[in-house]
């Protein structure tokens, strides 16, 4: 058995404001979620949606996950830019430097994204969310593969990548070194067993396969809440 990756999940001040900015660059609708905050289906068959939950904390580091999105000319890229920059983005310098050839971004609450440049090889076939691009070990790249069933696109120098046999966007993790962790991921993602499966099951084969318990405070809910083996935040949600 595996699950299926259903949302990639942001703690927003303003859920609401958060969301509208995403739809802004990705396109895409703009929904209450069905489970608890504001929902947004990219225009682009990502396989999973995007899901901004209310938060009270702020921003304080950077965040282990990011998007990469791909562009098919510096014309576009330049696009890119200037409309997340209209819509309430700003730059960023995180020691990125001119000739790496992509455009590093935080959204209005701070969360970190990148506009990649015309030519990357590795992103070449894949859609305008080319990567979610995390801070990880070689370990965690394997707890993902067979976490969600995905096959490995990338096992070199500890950097791994997946992608879902369906297409979509790849997951990267850029191995060693790896930032501590400083509190609580403001991105995770959300889980849910395959159609027929059980959540009880579910939890025990990821636990198995190296994620453990823990507690962040959700008190009674329905879904679960685990880490995976470099302490990354994920939640198990029963079947609907």
């Amino acid at each position: 058995m595996t699950c299926d990756l259903v949302a990639l999940c942001f703690d927003a001040n303003d859920p609401w404001r958060l969301a509208q900015f995403w739809a802004g660059v990705l396109g895409g609708t703009v929904a209450d979620d069905p489970r608890d905050g504001i929902a947004l289906w990219p225009a682009e068959d990502t396989g999973f949606r995007l899901r901004f939950r209310p938060t009270r904390e702020p921003k304080v580091s950077p965040n282990h996950l990011h998007f990469d999105l791909t562009s098919t000319s510096l014309e576009n890229q330049q696009e890119t830019v200037a409309r997340s920059l209209a819509l309430g983005a700003r730059h960023i310098d995180i020691g990125q430097r001119a000739e790496e050839g992509h455009v590093v971004l935080a959204d209005p609450e701070g969360n970190e994204f990148c506009v990649i440049g015309p030519g990357n090889n590795f992103l070449a076939d894949c859609g305008f969310i080319g990567a979610l691009s995390g801070d990880g070990s070689q370990q965690v790249g394997y707890f993902w593969r067979d976490a969600l069933g995905w096959p490995l696109v990338w096992d070199q120098d500890e950097e791994t990548a997946i992608r879902s046999p369906h297409g979509g966007p790849k997951i990267t993790w850029g191995g060693p070194p790896v930032n501590p962790k400083t509190g609580k991921n403001r991105l995770h993602f959300d889980l849910a067993p395959t159609a027929g499966g059980d959540q009880r099951n579910e939890v025990d084969r990821l636990i198995a396969l190296g994620a453990r318990r823990i507690d962040i405070g959700q008190g009674e809910v329905s879904w679960v809440v685990l880490a995976d083996p470099d302490g990354n935040e994920f939640c198990v949600l029963s079947p609907q």
